[in-house]
């Protein structure tokens, strides 16, 4: 994954790791494949909230719960690297 394409507000989302996203996002196939789809996953959400006739939608809930398992999934990663890195 490109790191100048990283989402932006994943980035903001664990500032503490940011430099080991970038590390990951590179190295890591996997990591970075949650990335994108959190990222596909926000702009699905983004998408369907706009539009007024979708503001009372379970997909969009539905979205918002795997996004968010998503980012648990990101964050229990990049902990694990951060310990390895002080090792």
């Amino acid at each position: 994954m490109n790191t100048k394409i990283m989402n932006k507000k994943l980035k903001n989302m664990f500032p503490e790791y940011r430099e080991i996203m970038q590390v990951l996002a590179q190295d890591d196939p996997h990591f970075a494949r949650l990335m994108e789809d959190h990222d596909e996953l926000d702009r699905q959400i983004t998408q369907l909230e706009q539009d007024p006739v979708n503001l009372i939608n379970d997909d969009i809930e539905s979205l918002k719960r795997k996004k968010l398992k998503l980012k648990d999934s990101l964050y229990t990663l990049l902990k694990k690297a951060a310990v390895k890195d002080t090792e």
